[in-house]
């Protein structure tokens, strides 16, 4: 029975990748990996340098790209026919495969398609890894939850409304999958009266990083690795001096 191991890579920065994993990687015989057509793919760029000389690579190229309305059925139609096919393709494949995948596989991560398909037909085991809005609000400089705050991650790719709602109530907010939906995020922070509060971090821990004020950016599309922040203010114990620690100014 094959064996699959979903490697998490952390937030972008190779040195922010767990002993485990680099283990699994760098000892691997064949690595599996998501990408786009024509791309080198953000996975396997992480790892370059780490393969063995003879590793054989699977590169799963998607189908189709967020281009493609969320609500098309044929946008569902075919990942789930793509996902149906890896997961045979590795289920297939003699000896281990490790898949590799950004942050960590069980949050938000594309291997979960994969997971389900797998159940019964391979053994698997899944390394966790550093998420990339850990990487990035850390880059900041500011923690993001103090005391008993309540962290909420958002989706960019929510409705408007349903984005607006949600940010008026958490302490702090995580807004993923900002990308082409920077401008819906923005005008529903603004709606939320957060918007001023807003940090954008694109690349975080890899070359190129930048950490901007969202209300001072450029208000166009976003890198796939961008995310937006609100730090939380909550209970934070009072300093010596009688002074309160300051989150993000």
């Amino acid at each position: 029975m094959a064996r699959i191991i979903c490697a998490g890579l952390g937030p972008g920065d190779p040195d922010l990748m767990s002993l485990r994993a680099h283990r699994a990687i760098s000892g691997a015989a064949q690595v599996a990996y998501f990408r786009k057509p024509g791309r080198a793919g953000m996975a396997r760029r992480i790892v370059d340098g780490m393969l063995r000389a003879d590793v054989t690579e699977h590169a799963m190229e998607y189908p189709v790209t967020t281009e493609i309305a969320l609500s098309d059925p044929a946008y569902n139609a075919a990942l789930a026919g793509f996902y149906d096919d890896w997961a045979a393709r590795l289920a297939a494949l003699p000896g281990d495969v490790v898949v590799l995948c950004e942050g960590d596989p069980f949050f938000y991560g594309s291997f979960m398609h994969l997971h389900v398909r797998l159940q019964g037909r391979c053994a698997i085991e899944v390394i966790p890894g550093i998420t990339g809005m850990s990487g990035c609000w850390t880059a900041t400089g500011v923690p993001i939850t103090w005391g008993d705050d309540v962290l909420t991650v958002l989706m960019g790719t929510m409705p408007e409304d349903a984005l607006a709602e949600r940010m008026a109530g958490p302490d702090a907010l995580v807004v993923m999958k900002t990308g082409r939906n920077l401008p819906k995020v923005r005008r529903a922070l603004a709606r939320a009266g957060r918007l001023d509060a807003a940090w954008l971090v694109e690349r975080g821990t890899m070359p190129g990083q930048t950490v901007q004020r969202l209300a001072e950016a450029d208000e166009t599309a976003a890198p796939y690795f961008a995310i937006v922040l609100v730090h939380g203010h909550g209970r934070r114990p009072v300093a010596l001096d009688g002074t309160l620690p300051q989150a993000a100014e």
